[in-house]
């Protein structure tokens, strides 16, 4: 046999002895453990699209080899090569950024009619929920939250400029889109980068006042009160909603919030070189009783979306994000269903699931991450609203849950 034959036998053997090894030792790691093996799951499910990638989650999640070695490996990576895996792109300055956020802004955009992902699937998807809500005599404002590179893509890589627009422009595009199919939309872009033009303050105070976090995906109060009060000012401006007699005052509130982006690296040793980002926010009371603001379901006014509405909502310090602030620029409570990572269709399933919630009200908000036009779970469904239901049946709760 020639040498060089020889070798690539010797080559390829020792690649299927890995691959099987890592199985055979899992599977008698589950079984010593007392637990079914798990890649028997392969012929217990159907084959399909959300099973497969369910099997897969489950392998990544519960495989030993990943649990022990994945850890070490990243960090040997991180430190030698500043590579953050692939989530995670590390920027400039101590900042980090999203990778799918990256990715939507860089790539061109394409549609994926069998995923229901892409722009015009985003559109066609948006129109027709705003034409099943108009048919319920209930408007629809589109509020789409630019990412974080959009709003600070010099702290990505200094190849690009401050303050440059064009890395918003496929936003633009599905705005333009949007508005041409008569949906109306508050784009919150220009000012986020008011708020961040406007940061001119003393250093020691400048990351009280940047329009996000330097190692998180969410914004800080500077782009939680940009968003709100764009949000408003549309709404008061279409005359949808009048300006509400409930006044609210804010107070500051001191949090710490470990980055969620370095979280996702799931590497213990890398998050300790990292301490938590000090953040200032504004939580909303009302004035007449010093109380936090709650949401009310029987308010006029939904609002739908993702982890951008739950930051400093309902975690931690509480009635301090975008729903709290919105209902205070409005002078009235509003009610809410909010999704991680599932405002482009989950949030709408979420909505049919609880059709009370759509008793009296004028107007819903819709807010997304710009990501979402392109990756957002579940894609772009066409989510059909259940009948209209006059009232909510007696003993029951249309409170959203958290």
């Amino acid at each position: 046999m020639p040498k060089g034959r020889g070798h690539q036998l010797l080559l390829i053997a020792s690649f299927l002895v890995v691959i099987y090894t890592v199985g055979v030792v899992q599977a008698v790691i589950e079984l010593r453990g007392g637990d079914p093996v798990q890649f028997l799951d392969l012929f217990r499910r159907m084959p399909n699209v959300e099973n497969l990638r369910s099997f897969e989650n489950d392998l990544e999640t519960g495989s030993w080899f990943a649990k022990t070695l994945r850890p070490r490996m990243q960090y040997v990576r991180f430190v030698a090569f500043r590579d953050a895996g692939e989530k995670a792109l590390v920027g400039r300055n101590g900042w980090w950024f999203y990778r799918p956020g990256v990715r939507y802004l860089i790539e061109p955009v394409r549609n994926d009619p069998v995923g229901k992902t892409g722009h015009d699937q985003a559109v066609a998807a948006i129109v027709s929920f705003r034409d099943r809500l108009a048919a319920r005599g209930i408007h629809l404002l589109v509020v789409p939250i630019p990412g974080k590179a959009s709003v600070y893509p010099d702290m990505l890589t200094g190849r690009v400029a401050r303050g440059d627009r064009s890395v918003h422009d496929h936003t633009r595009r599905i705005v333009r889109d949007l508005a041409d199919a008569g949906v109306e939309v508050a784009d919150p872009f220009a000012a986020f980068m008011r708020a961040r033009e406007g940061a001119s303050v003393p250093r020691s105070q400048q990351d009280e006042t940047h329009v996000y976090m330097a190692r998180d995906t969410h914004w800080m109060r500077q782009g939680v009160r940009a968003a709100a009060a764009e949000a408003a000012r549309r709404i008061l401006e279409l005359g949808w909603v009048r300006a509400g007699s409930v006044k609210f005052g804010t107070r500051s509130v001191r949090v710490k919030r470990h980055g969620d982006i370095v979280r996702m690296l799931r590497t213990p040793r890398i998050e300790r070189l990292f301490p938590p980002e000090d953040v200032v926010c504004e939580q909303v009371v009302r004035q007449d009783t010093g109380e936090p603001y709650r949401d009310d379901p029987n308010a006029a006014i939904l609002v739908l979306g993702d982890s951008f509405l739950r930051i400093y909502e309902r975690d931690e310090p509480g009635s301090a994000g975008f729903i709290a602030h919105l209902a205070r620029e409005l002078g009235q409570p509003v009610a809410s269903i909010v999704n991680d990572g599932g405002a482009s269709t989950l949030v709408r399933q979420e909505l049919a699931r609880k059709p009370e919630l759509l008793v009296g009200k004028t107007l819903v908000v819709w807010e997304f991450v710009e990501r979402d036009i392109r990756f957002g779970w579940g894609g772009w469904q066409d989510v059909p609203l259940p009948e209209m239901v006059l009232s909510a049946p007696a003993g029951s709760s249309s409170r959203p849950a958290p």
